[in-house]
């Protein structure tokens, strides 16, 4: 009899053990995420692509004398159960299985304290004082957490955290003239849940300039420290350019001197004659006149007159010695390096220290 039962035993010892490793190698590949969000919510989801086209079935109860049952809200992927969301009120034991069907995959019982999310802080409060800011908020109903506070100006390129126990944080070595970004989020305790918890949610950003909200920093985007430092090394490089621009105007003013204005000189000529030298003259000659007194001394006229002296040009000049050719150009036929002779029959007119020599249609200057 003994002989008999061997073989049969044996083979349900095989049995069992490919079916135990076949179950061991299924529960390998279901991962899990749990997430329980502020003792409200728990979620529970799995990775579906593992077993693509199935409904995966989701049981759970939150006593151990209860019976297990069927998820309420399956959260989908692809059209297929992915997870699944439960309603808690407080820490409590969760007990699960998820079955491909009738066949379970995986059952387990877990305290959803291990996996607390907490919730977003969202009533923020802020009090300056003298260059220190303290945020404050209501803390959560359950202990083990930590309250970080991060801060920027729009100088910083990182954050600034500080942590406490409590929401009460206060923030010192604050400049009230600069726009601050300011957020918080709360952490667990590893020594109170473990280390399977999730940081809250950061809440949403505030920025606060002179103790007020602001939606927009109108702050300079430079600090009154650099602007000092500006100035100043503004100031420096002046200082030191100056000298060599101020000799660098001078020696051009030696190299290229500027040309004076006609116009400051020939007082009408451009204004009322449009730089018609002719019409000009004549114009002046009827307000500029030099009348000769009867004492034979010449009328005296204010310095800032122009004086024109008209003369007639004497027959004498064209045969005077001064303008005539000498033999020896006669007859080689070139001319000497004689003085301009003036046409003849002209009247002479002195500007000042310019002499011309008018024709009838012609002018000459010497």
């Amino acid at each position: 009899m003994r002989r008999i039962l061997l073989p049969w035993a044996a083979s349900a010892l095989f049995l069992l053990g490919h079916l135990m490793a076949s179950e061991e190698t299924e529960l390998k590949t279901l991962q899990l995420q749990i997430i329980n969000f502020n003792f409200e919510t728990v979620k529970v989801t799995w990775n579906a692509s593992e077993y693509p086209g199935t409904n995966l079935t989701f049981l759970q109860k939150l006593s151990s004398n209860e019976a297990y049952r069927p998820c309420s809200q399956y959260t989908l992927q692809q059209g297929y159960t992915a997870g699944c969301l439960l309603e808690v009120e407080k820490d409590e034991v969760l007990y699960f299985s998820i079955r491909n069907g009738t066949h379970p995959l995986l059952s387990k019982s877990l305290w959803i304290s291990s996996y607390l999310k907490p919730r977003s802080l969202s009533d923020l409060s802020f009090q300056w004082h003298q260059g220190a800011v303290t945020v404050t908020c209501s803390d959560l109903w359950y202990k083990g957490l930590v309250y970080e506070i991060q801060h920027k100006s729009t100088f910083d390129a990182e954050w600034q955290s500080k942590e406490a126990k409590t929401c009460n944080v206060t923030l010192d070595s604050l400049d009230d003239e600069k726009c601050y970004f300011f957020r918080a989020r709360v952490k667990t305790l590893e020594s109170s849940y473990g280390s399977d918890t999730y940081p809250s949610d950061w809440s949403e950003v505030i920025r606060q300039q002179r103790g007020k909200l602001t939606d927009l920093c109108q702050e300079s985007r430079f600090s009154p420290h650099f602007i000092l430092i500006g100035g100043m090394a503004t100031f420096l490089t002046a200082s030191l350019l100056l000298p060599p621009l101020w000799k660098l105007r001078r020696v051009k003013k030696v190299l290229m001197p500027s040309v004076p204005d006609p116009r400051f000189t020939f007082s009408g000529l451009f204004e009322s004659h449009q730089g018609n030298f002719q019409e000009w003259i004549k114009d002046t000659q009827n307000v500029a006149h030099v009348n000769k007194m009867e004492d034979g001394e010449w009328e005296s006229l204010p310095e800032e007159a122009v004086v024109v002296q008209l003369a007639e040009m004497p027959k004498t000049v064209a045969t005077s010695p001064v303008y005539r050719q000498t033999a020896e150009e006669e007859a080689t036929g070139e001319p000497g390096q004689l003085p301009r002779q003036p046409p003849q029959g002209g009247e002479v007119v002195s500007l000042g220290d310019v002499t011309f020599v008018m024709s009838d249609n012609s002018y000459v200057m010497f």
